[in-house]
Protein backbone atom coordinates (compact mmCIF):
# COMPACT_ATOMS: atom_id res chain seq x y z
CA UNK A 1 0.00 0.00 0.00
CA UNK A 2 1.43 3.56 -0.62
CA UNK A 3 2.68 5.40 2.36
CA UNK A 4 0.14 8.60 3.33
CA UNK A 5 1.79 11.59 4.93
CA UNK A 6 2.24 12.08 8.46
CA UNK A 7 -1.04 12.09 10.41
CA UNK A 8 -1.83 13.96 13.93
CA UNK A 9 -4.73 13.40 15.87
CA UNK A 10 -6.74 15.88 18.86
CA UNK A 11 -9.97 15.97 20.50
CA UNK A 12 -12.25 18.29 18.54
CA UNK A 13 -13.47 21.03 20.55
CA UNK A 14 -15.87 24.30 20.17
CA UNK A 15 -14.30 28.12 20.78
CA UNK A 16 -16.05 31.16 21.61
CA UNK A 17 -14.26 33.21 19.14
CA UNK A 18 -12.28 35.98 20.90
CA UNK A 19 -9.94 38.73 20.09
CA UNK A 20 -6.51 38.59 21.72
CA UNK A 21 -4.80 41.84 22.94
CA UNK A 22 -0.98 42.94 23.04
CA UNK A 23 -0.16 41.20 19.86
CA UNK A 24 1.93 44.47 18.62
CA UNK A 25 4.80 44.01 21.25
CA UNK A 26 5.48 40.28 20.14
CA UNK A 27 4.72 39.88 16.58
CA UNK A 28 6.76 40.48 13.53
CA UNK A 29 4.93 43.90 11.87
CA UNK A 30 3.73 41.87 8.54
CA UNK A 31 1.95 39.22 10.48
CA UNK A 32 0.57 42.04 13.09
CA UNK A 33 -1.19 43.63 10.50
CA UNK A 34 -2.43 40.61 9.16
CA UNK A 35 -4.60 39.70 11.74
CA UNK A 36 -4.83 43.36 12.61
CA UNK A 37 -7.14 43.40 9.47
CA UNK A 38 -9.19 40.46 10.29
CA UNK A 39 -10.09 42.61 14.12
CA UNK A 40 -11.43 45.93 11.67
CA UNK A 41 -12.98 43.08 9.51
CA UNK A 42 -14.72 41.37 12.44
CA UNK A 43 -15.66 44.60 14.30
CA UNK A 44 -17.27 44.21 17.83
CA UNK A 45 -17.82 39.77 16.80
CA UNK A 46 -17.21 37.55 14.53
CA UNK A 47 -20.25 36.69 12.86
CA UNK A 48 -18.96 35.46 9.00
CA UNK A 49 -17.70 32.16 10.32
CA UNK A 50 -14.86 32.23 7.71
CA UNK A 51 -13.57 35.76 9.59
CA UNK A 52 -13.95 33.44 12.97
CA UNK A 53 -12.20 30.04 11.63
CA UNK A 54 -9.27 32.21 10.61
CA UNK A 55 -9.13 34.94 13.41
CA UNK A 56 -8.59 31.22 15.61
CA UNK A 57 -6.07 30.04 12.95
CA UNK A 58 -3.93 32.86 12.93
CA UNK A 59 -3.78 32.99 16.59
CA UNK A 60 -3.14 29.42 16.53
CA UNK A 61 -1.05 27.64 14.43
CA UNK A 62 0.08 30.50 12.58
CA UNK A 63 1.31 32.54 15.41
CA UNK A 64 2.70 29.46 16.59
CA UNK A 65 4.84 29.56 13.25
CA UNK A 66 5.92 32.60 13.23
CA UNK A 67 7.25 32.63 17.03
CA UNK A 68 9.10 29.59 15.93
CA UNK A 69 10.46 30.77 12.47
CA UNK A 70 13.61 32.23 11.22
CA UNK A 71 12.32 35.19 10.75
CA UNK A 72 12.03 35.88 14.08
CA UNK A 73 15.85 34.88 15.26
CA UNK A 74 16.70 38.92 15.72
CA UNK A 75 14.37 38.38 18.87
CA UNK A 76 13.39 35.04 19.20
CA UNK A 77 13.82 35.04 22.95
CA UNK A 78 11.59 38.47 23.23
CA UNK A 79 9.18 36.66 21.01
CA UNK A 80 8.71 33.23 22.69
CA UNK A 81 8.71 34.74 26.39
CA UNK A 82 5.83 37.37 24.62
CA UNK A 83 3.91 34.25 23.85
CA UNK A 84 4.48 32.59 26.82
CA UNK A 85 2.16 35.14 28.68
CA UNK A 86 -0.52 35.79 26.86
CA UNK A 87 -0.72 31.12 25.68
CA UNK A 88 -3.26 30.82 28.26
CA UNK A 89 -5.70 33.13 26.72
CA UNK A 90 -4.79 31.51 22.88
CA UNK A 91 -7.15 28.96 21.24
CA UNK A 92 -5.91 25.55 21.38
CA UNK A 93 -4.74 23.33 18.41
CA UNK A 94 -8.39 21.56 19.26
CA UNK A 95 -10.29 24.71 19.21
CA UNK A 96 -8.74 25.32 15.39
CA UNK A 97 -9.67 21.86 14.78
CA UNK A 98 -13.40 22.63 15.83
CA UNK A 99 -13.38 25.38 14.09
CA UNK A 100 -12.31 23.52 10.87
CA UNK A 101 -15.06 20.63 11.44
CA UNK A 102 -17.69 23.37 11.89
CA UNK A 103 -16.95 25.07 8.22
CA UNK A 104 -17.55 21.49 7.04
CA UNK A 105 -20.68 21.03 8.94
CA UNK A 106 -22.19 24.61 7.55
CA UNK A 107 -21.09 23.10 4.28
CA UNK A 108 -22.89 19.80 4.17
CA UNK A 109 -26.06 20.93 6.06
CA UNK A 110 -26.61 24.21 4.16
CA UNK A 111 -25.65 22.52 1.04
CA UNK A 112 -22.71 25.23 0.31
CA UNK A 113 -20.29 25.13 -2.87
CA UNK A 114 -16.70 24.96 -1.52
CA UNK A 115 -15.35 26.79 -4.11
CA UNK A 116 -17.39 29.71 -3.48
CA UNK A 117 -16.93 29.46 0.36
CA UNK A 118 -12.78 29.92 -0.47
CA UNK A 119 -13.99 33.21 -2.23
CA UNK A 120 -16.30 34.54 0.80
CA UNK A 121 -19.41 33.46 -0.94
CA UNK A 122 -21.91 31.37 0.69
CA UNK A 123 -24.01 30.12 -2.41
CA UNK A 124 -25.34 26.83 -3.17
CA UNK A 125 -24.28 23.48 -4.21
CA UNK A 126 -24.79 23.03 -8.21
CA UNK A 127 -28.26 20.77 -8.15
CA UNK A 128 -29.77 22.48 -5.39
CA UNK A 129 -32.96 25.12 -6.14
CA UNK A 130 -32.45 26.85 -2.70
CA UNK A 131 -32.82 30.49 -1.58
CA UNK A 132 -29.66 32.41 -0.62
CA UNK A 133 -28.82 32.18 3.18
CA UNK A 134 -26.10 34.02 3.98
CA UNK A 135 -24.68 37.62 1.93
CA UNK A 136 -21.90 38.74 4.11
CA UNK A 137 -21.93 42.51 3.90
CA UNK A 138 -17.76 42.27 3.13
CA UNK A 139 -16.10 39.37 1.30
CA UNK A 140 -13.28 37.74 3.23
CA UNK A 141 -11.71 34.72 0.86
CA UNK A 142 -9.49 32.14 2.40
CA UNK A 143 -5.83 31.44 1.43
CA UNK A 144 -4.11 28.68 0.58
CA UNK A 145 -2.94 27.91 3.87
CA UNK A 146 -6.65 28.43 5.15
CA UNK A 147 -7.88 25.62 3.25
CA UNK A 148 -4.95 23.19 3.37
CA UNK A 149 -5.70 22.60 7.13
CA UNK A 150 -9.65 22.30 6.31
CA UNK A 151 -8.50 19.59 4.34
CA UNK A 152 -5.57 18.50 6.88
CA UNK A 153 -7.93 17.89 9.54
CA UNK A 154 -10.23 15.80 7.31
CA UNK A 155 -7.53 14.06 6.29
CA UNK A 156 -6.77 12.81 9.84
CA UNK A 157 -10.34 11.70 10.34
CA UNK A 158 -10.04 9.70 7.12
CA UNK A 159 -13.05 11.78 5.54
CA UNK A 160 -11.94 11.65 1.81
CA UNK A 161 -15.12 13.04 0.86
CA UNK A 162 -14.19 16.29 2.16
CA UNK A 163 -10.53 16.49 2.46
CA UNK A 164 -10.30 15.90 -1.61
CA UNK A 165 -12.98 19.57 -1.77
CA UNK A 166 -10.76 21.18 0.16
CA UNK A 167 -7.72 20.37 -1.05
CA UNK A 168 -7.97 20.76 -4.39
CA UNK A 169 -8.85 24.43 -3.53
CA UNK A 170 -5.66 24.49 -1.32
CA UNK A 171 -3.74 23.26 -4.23
CA UNK A 172 -5.25 25.42 -7.03
CA UNK A 173 -4.24 28.68 -4.47
CA UNK A 174 -0.84 27.57 -3.92
CA UNK A 175 0.15 26.76 -7.66
CA UNK A 176 -1.16 30.30 -8.45
CA UNK A 177 1.43 31.96 -5.27
CA UNK A 178 4.14 29.32 -5.83
CA UNK A 179 7.31 30.62 -4.99
CA UNK A 180 5.61 33.27 -2.28
CA UNK A 181 6.00 31.40 0.62
CA UNK A 182 4.98 32.83 3.88
CA UNK A 183 6.36 32.60 6.95
CA UNK A 184 3.28 31.81 9.12
CA UNK A 185 2.23 28.85 6.38
CA UNK A 186 1.18 25.77 7.75
CA UNK A 187 1.55 24.10 4.43
CA UNK A 188 2.97 24.17 0.71
CA UNK A 189 1.80 23.12 -2.62
CA UNK A 190 4.12 19.85 -1.63
CA UNK A 191 2.02 19.31 1.57
CA UNK A 192 -1.25 19.99 -0.41
CA UNK A 193 -0.66 17.75 -3.49
CA UNK A 194 0.85 14.52 -1.31
CA UNK A 195 -2.26 14.91 0.89
CA UNK A 196 -4.86 15.31 -2.15
CA UNK A 197 -3.29 12.51 -3.87
CA UNK A 198 -3.36 9.95 -1.05
CA UNK A 199 -7.15 10.91 -0.37
CA UNK A 200 -7.52 10.35 -3.91
CA UNK A 201 -5.64 6.93 -3.80
CA UNK A 202 -8.15 6.13 -0.77
CA UNK A 203 -11.09 7.40 -2.56
CA UNK A 204 -10.26 5.08 -5.43
CA UNK A 205 -9.13 7.22 -8.34
CA UNK A 206 -5.18 6.29 -8.89
CA UNK A 207 -5.00 7.33 -12.48
CA UNK A 208 -5.53 11.23 -11.04
CA UNK A 209 -3.39 9.94 -7.21
CA UNK A 210 -0.77 9.26 -9.84
CA UNK A 211 -0.98 12.50 -12.05
CA UNK A 212 -0.77 14.17 -8.48
CA UNK A 213 2.15 12.67 -7.23
CA UNK A 214 4.02 12.97 -10.46
CA UNK A 215 3.43 16.50 -9.71
CA UNK A 216 5.21 16.55 -6.68
CA UNK A 217 8.20 15.12 -7.91
CA UNK A 218 8.64 18.27 -9.91
CA UNK A 219 8.87 20.31 -7.01
CA UNK A 220 10.46 17.79 -4.99
CA UNK A 221 12.42 15.13 -7.09
CA UNK A 222 14.75 13.69 -4.03
CA UNK A 223 11.64 12.73 -1.94
CA UNK A 224 11.72 8.95 -1.92
CA UNK A 225 8.27 8.28 -0.37
CA UNK A 226 6.34 9.64 -3.12
CA UNK A 227 8.42 8.02 -5.26
CA UNK A 228 7.47 4.52 -4.50
CA UNK A 229 3.73 6.11 -4.36
CA UNK A 230 4.28 6.30 -7.84
CA UNK A 231 5.93 2.81 -9.13
CA UNK A 232 2.99 1.63 -7.08
CA UNK A 233 0.33 3.40 -8.25
CA UNK A 234 1.76 2.78 -11.92
CA UNK A 235 1.94 -1.25 -10.76
CA UNK A 236 -2.30 -1.05 -9.76
CA UNK A 237 -2.76 0.51 -12.84
CA UNK A 238 -1.19 -2.45 -14.90
CA UNK A 239 -2.53 -5.18 -12.58
CA UNK A 240 -5.74 -3.05 -13.15
CA UNK A 241 -6.56 -1.34 -15.98
CA UNK A 242 -9.70 -0.53 -15.76
CA UNK A 243 -9.40 1.45 -12.70
CA UNK A 244 -7.57 4.12 -14.87
CA UNK A 245 -11.50 5.04 -15.96
CA UNK A 246 -13.55 4.24 -13.19
CA UNK A 247 -15.98 6.89 -11.89
CA UNK A 248 -15.32 7.54 -8.43
CA UNK A 249 -18.32 8.63 -5.95
CA UNK A 250 -17.56 9.67 -2.76
CA UNK A 251 -20.06 9.50 -0.28
CA UNK A 252 -20.62 12.12 2.85
CA UNK A 253 -19.98 10.05 5.92
CA UNK A 254 -22.52 10.00 8.54
CA UNK A 255 -20.10 10.16 11.64
CA UNK A 256 -22.94 10.25 14.23
CA UNK A 257 -25.26 7.86 12.16
CA UNK A 258 -28.13 10.18 11.97
CA UNK A 259 -30.98 8.18 10.21
CA UNK A 260 -32.83 11.66 9.46
CA UNK A 261 -29.90 13.48 8.52
CA UNK A 262 -31.64 14.28 5.04
CA UNK A 263 -34.52 15.54 6.58
CA UNK A 264 -32.93 17.51 9.59
CA UNK A 265 -30.87 19.48 6.50
CA UNK A 266 -33.76 20.16 4.57
CA UNK A 267 -35.22 21.77 7.57
CA UNK A 268 -32.80 23.76 8.27
CA UNK A 269 -32.23 24.84 4.41
CA UNK A 270 -35.72 26.23 4.28
CA UNK A 271 -37.94 26.43 7.34
CA UNK A 272 -40.07 23.67 6.24
CA UNK A 273 -43.54 23.04 6.08
CA UNK A 274 -44.56 26.21 8.11
CA UNK A 275 -48.25 27.05 7.61
CA UNK A 276 -50.12 30.29 7.06
CA UNK A 277 -52.94 31.67 9.06
CA UNK A 278 -55.38 30.90 5.85
CA UNK A 279 -54.27 27.79 5.57
CA UNK A 280 -54.79 26.59 8.90
CA UNK A 281 -56.94 29.13 10.71
CA UNK A 282 -56.83 27.83 14.03
CA UNK A 283 -52.73 29.03 14.09
CA UNK A 284 -53.03 32.70 14.91
CA UNK A 285 -51.47 35.39 17.37
CA UNK A 286 -53.34 36.40 20.10
CA UNK A 287 -52.91 37.82 23.77
CA UNK A 288 -52.91 35.97 26.35
CA UNK A 289 -53.04 35.89 30.64
CA UNK A 290 -53.56 31.90 31.43
CA UNK A 291 -55.80 33.33 33.74
CA UNK A 292 -52.27 34.50 35.91
CA UNK A 293 -52.93 37.70 37.63
CA UNK A 294 -49.53 38.20 37.35
CA UNK A 295 -50.43 38.72 33.14
CA UNK A 296 -53.21 40.87 33.77
CA UNK A 297 -52.06 44.29 32.99
CA UNK A 298 -49.35 42.12 30.68
CA UNK A 299 -50.42 39.71 28.68
CA UNK A 300 -48.06 37.30 26.48
CA UNK A 301 -47.88 37.90 22.72
CA UNK A 302 -48.44 34.49 22.01
CA UNK A 303 -47.86 32.72 18.28
CA UNK A 304 -49.70 29.38 17.97
CA UNK A 305 -46.83 27.56 15.70
CA UNK A 306 -48.42 24.20 15.57
CA UNK A 307 -51.24 21.92 16.98
CA UNK A 308 -49.56 18.37 17.05
CA UNK A 309 -47.06 19.14 18.68
CA UNK A 310 -48.49 21.94 20.21
CA UNK A 311 -45.59 24.34 20.01
CA UNK A 312 -45.85 28.08 20.64
CA UNK A 313 -43.83 31.22 20.61
CA UNK A 314 -44.02 34.07 22.96
CA UNK A 315 -42.50 36.75 21.53
CA UNK A 316 -41.09 39.76 23.51
CA UNK A 317 -40.98 37.38 26.80
CA UNK A 318 -37.74 39.00 27.50
CA UNK A 319 -36.33 42.89 27.31
CA UNK A 320 -32.97 43.33 25.77
CA UNK A 321 -31.33 44.29 29.40
CA UNK A 322 -32.67 40.85 31.31
CA UNK A 323 -31.22 38.88 27.69
CA UNK A 324 -27.65 40.32 28.33
CA UNK A 325 -27.82 40.16 32.00
CA UNK A 326 -28.62 36.12 31.78
CA UNK A 327 -25.57 35.68 29.20
CA UNK A 328 -23.52 37.80 31.37
CA UNK A 329 -24.68 35.81 34.45
CA UNK A 330 -24.04 32.53 32.72
CA UNK A 331 -20.28 33.84 30.79
CA UNK A 332 -18.25 33.09 33.58
CA UNK A 333 -19.59 29.10 33.99
CA UNK A 334 -19.49 28.26 30.24
CA UNK A 335 -18.55 24.88 29.82
CA UNK A 336 -18.64 22.47 26.70
CA UNK A 337 -22.01 20.99 26.54
CA UNK A 338 -22.97 17.15 27.65
CA UNK A 339 -25.39 14.42 26.42
CA UNK A 340 -26.78 11.93 28.17
CA UNK A 341 -25.68 8.28 27.49
CA UNK A 342 -27.25 5.65 29.01
CA UNK A 343 -26.86 6.16 33.25
CA UNK A 344 -23.97 8.86 32.03
CA UNK A 345 -23.33 12.06 30.44
CA UNK A 346 -20.47 13.04 28.46
CA UNK A 347 -19.63 15.09 25.36
CA UNK A 348 -20.79 14.12 21.87
CA UNK A 349 -19.85 15.41 18.20
CA UNK A 350 -23.97 15.56 17.71
CA UNK A 351 -23.88 18.47 20.22
CA UNK A 352 -21.87 21.48 19.90
CA UNK A 353 -22.09 24.14 22.31
CA UNK A 354 -21.04 25.42 25.52
CA UNK A 355 -23.69 25.62 28.48
CA UNK A 356 -23.98 26.69 32.38
CA UNK A 357 -26.53 26.56 35.09
CA UNK A 358 -28.11 29.24 37.10
CA UNK A 359 -30.26 28.97 40.30
CA UNK A 360 -32.47 31.46 41.24
CA UNK A 361 -30.26 32.87 44.05
CA UNK A 362 -27.91 33.97 41.36
CA UNK A 363 -29.66 37.19 40.89
CA UNK A 364 -33.34 38.40 40.76
CA UNK A 365 -33.70 38.97 37.07
CA UNK A 366 -33.61 34.64 37.19
CA UNK A 367 -35.86 35.39 40.15
CA UNK A 368 -38.09 37.35 37.63
CA UNK A 369 -38.05 35.04 35.04
CA UNK A 370 -39.14 32.04 36.72
CA UNK A 371 -42.18 34.25 37.91
CA UNK A 372 -42.96 34.49 34.79
CA UNK A 373 -42.57 31.18 33.24
CA UNK A 374 -45.09 29.86 36.04
CA UNK A 375 -47.71 32.60 35.00
CA UNK A 376 -46.98 31.55 31.58
CA UNK A 377 -47.18 27.69 31.99
CA UNK A 378 -49.36 27.55 34.83
CA UNK A 379 -46.84 24.65 35.98
CA UNK A 380 -45.27 24.42 39.53
CA UNK A 381 -41.46 25.28 38.40
CA UNK A 382 -39.41 25.25 41.75
CA UNK A 383 -36.96 22.96 42.14
CA UNK A 384 -37.00 19.69 42.37
CA UNK A 385 -40.20 19.65 39.37
CA UNK A 386 -38.16 21.71 37.04
CA UNK A 387 -34.53 21.91 36.57
CA UNK A 388 -32.23 25.53 36.83
CA UNK A 389 -32.24 27.38 34.07
CA UNK A 390 -29.63 26.65 31.32
CA UNK A 391 -27.80 29.16 29.15
CA UNK A 392 -26.51 27.83 26.07
CA UNK A 393 -23.91 29.81 23.49
CA UNK A 394 -23.73 28.14 20.49
CA UNK A 395 -20.68 29.81 18.00
CA UNK A 396 -19.41 28.81 15.20
CA UNK A 397 -21.07 26.21 13.28
CA UNK A 398 -22.41 25.44 16.85
CA UNK A 399 -25.47 22.91 16.85
CA UNK A 400 -27.53 19.71 18.21
CA UNK A 401 -28.76 17.43 16.12
CA UNK A 402 -32.13 15.81 16.74
CA UNK A 403 -33.30 14.83 20.00
CA UNK A 404 -35.46 14.45 22.48
CA UNK A 405 -35.68 16.51 25.76
CA UNK A 406 -37.92 13.87 27.54
CA UNK A 407 -35.78 10.96 28.49
CA UNK A 408 -36.96 7.77 26.49
CA UNK A 409 -35.03 4.89 28.73
CA UNK A 410 -35.35 4.48 32.18
CA UNK A 411 -31.57 4.44 33.27
CA UNK A 412 -31.76 8.29 31.71
CA UNK A 413 -29.85 10.43 34.01
CA UNK A 414 -32.86 12.80 33.91
CA UNK A 415 -34.46 10.38 36.73
CA UNK A 416 -32.23 11.42 39.42
CA UNK A 417 -34.18 14.73 40.71
CA UNK A 418 -36.83 12.02 41.30
CA UNK A 419 -39.40 14.11 39.87
CA UNK A 420 -40.29 12.18 36.65
CA UNK A 421 -39.68 13.16 33.14
CA UNK A 422 -39.65 16.36 31.56
CA UNK A 423 -43.26 17.47 30.99
CA UNK A 424 -42.14 20.72 29.34
CA UNK A 425 -39.58 22.67 27.41
CA UNK A 426 -39.31 26.50 27.15
CA UNK A 427 -36.46 27.67 25.34
CA UNK A 428 -35.75 31.58 25.59
CA UNK A 429 -33.80 33.07 22.38
CA UNK A 430 -31.65 35.60 23.82
CA UNK A 431 -29.95 36.90 20.91
CA UNK A 432 -30.49 36.97 17.31
CA UNK A 433 -28.76 35.41 14.56
CA UNK A 434 -27.44 36.45 11.00
CA UNK A 435 -28.53 33.29 8.93
CA UNK A 436 -28.33 29.64 10.54
CA UNK A 437 -29.98 28.21 14.04
CA UNK A 438 -33.30 27.25 13.16
CA UNK A 439 -34.85 25.01 15.69
CA UNK A 440 -36.28 22.30 13.29
CA UNK A 441 -39.09 19.71 14.29
CA UNK A 442 -37.92 17.02 12.02
CA UNK A 443 -41.54 14.24 12.22
CA UNK A 444 -43.43 16.98 12.50
CA UNK A 445 -41.37 18.89 9.38
CA UNK A 446 -41.38 22.45 10.84
CA UNK A 447 -38.65 24.64 11.94
CA UNK A 448 -39.06 27.81 13.56
CA UNK A 449 -35.79 30.50 13.22
CA UNK A 450 -33.82 32.41 15.86
CA UNK A 451 -36.43 35.08 17.67
CA UNK A 452 -34.74 37.48 19.77
CA UNK A 453 -36.25 37.78 23.42
CA UNK A 454 -38.99 35.10 22.21
CA UNK A 455 -40.10 31.98 24.50
CA UNK A 456 -40.73 28.64 22.57
CA UNK A 457 -42.88 26.53 23.72
CA UNK A 458 -43.52 22.86 23.75
CA UNK A 459 -45.56 19.57 25.72
CA UNK A 460 -42.71 16.67 25.22
CA UNK A 461 -45.35 14.53 26.86
CA UNK A 462 -48.50 12.93 26.17
CA UNK A 463 -51.45 13.70 29.22
CA UNK A 464 -50.65 9.51 29.67
CA UNK A 465 -46.93 10.05 30.40
CA UNK A 466 -46.22 8.74 27.44
CA UNK A 467 -43.64 10.72 25.04
CA UNK A 468 -44.59 12.31 22.23
CA UNK A 469 -42.35 11.13 19.32
CA UNK A 470 -43.44 14.49 17.39
CA UNK A 471 -41.27 16.60 19.43
CA UNK A 472 -37.86 15.44 17.65
CA UNK A 473 -36.14 18.27 17.33
CA UNK A 474 -32.93 20.01 16.24
CA UNK A 475 -31.03 23.31 16.47
CA UNK A 476 -29.73 23.88 13.39
CA UNK A 477 -26.20 25.02 12.66
CA UNK A 478 -25.26 29.01 13.18
CA UNK A 479 -24.29 29.93 9.82
CA UNK A 480 -23.36 33.78 11.00
CA UNK A 481 -23.85 35.42 14.48
CA UNK A 482 -23.78 33.75 18.08
CA UNK A 483 -27.10 31.94 19.38
CA UNK A 484 -27.98 31.96 22.85
CA UNK A 485 -30.67 30.36 24.47
CA UNK A 486 -31.88 29.82 27.98
CA UNK A 487 -33.76 26.22 28.45
CA UNK A 488 -36.34 25.82 31.59
CA UNK A 489 -37.44 21.49 31.92
CA UNK A 490 -40.11 21.42 33.75
CA UNK A 491 -41.03 17.65 35.17
CA UNK A 492 -44.06 15.50 35.63
CA UNK A 493 -44.30 15.78 39.62
CA UNK A 494 -45.80 18.51 41.11
CA UNK A 495 -48.17 19.12 37.97
CA UNK A 496 -51.00 16.50 39.29
CA UNK A 497 -52.86 19.44 39.68
CA UNK A 498 -51.88 21.86 37.12
CA UNK A 499 -51.59 19.36 33.74
CA UNK A 500 -54.37 16.59 34.54
CA UNK A 501 -53.88 13.01 33.23
CA UNK A 502 -56.02 11.36 30.17
CA UNK A 503 -56.16 8.09 29.14
CA UNK A 504 -56.44 9.17 25.36
CA UNK A 505 -52.21 8.85 23.97
CA UNK A 506 -53.71 11.24 21.66
CA UNK A 507 -54.11 14.25 24.10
Amino acid sequence: MPCPPASEAAESAYLIPFVCEGLAQLMPSRFYNKVQDLHHRAGASTANPLLAYTLIKRLQSDWLNVVYSTEASENTQALKNGYKKVEKDLPLFEDLQGAARALMRLQDVYALNVKGLVKGVFQRASGTDLPEIYSPGQLFSLSADDCFLVGKVAYDMEDYYHSIAWLEEAVSLFRLSYGDWNTEDEGSLEDALDHLAFSYFKAGNISYALSLSREFLRYDPTNRRVARNVLKYERLLVEHPESATAEVGLQRPNVTHLQTRDLYEELCQTLGSQPTQYQIPALHCSYETNDSPYLILQPVKRELIRLQPFVALYHDFVSDLEAEKIKGLAAPWLQRSVVASGEKQQKAEYRISKSAWLKDTVDPVIVSLDRRLAALTGLNIRPPYAEYLQVVNYGLGGHYEPHFDHATSKTSPLYRMKSGNRLATVMVYLSSVEAGGSTAFIYANFSVPVVKNAALFWWNLHRNGTGNGDTLHAGCPVLAGNKWVANKWIHEHGQEFRRRCSPNPED
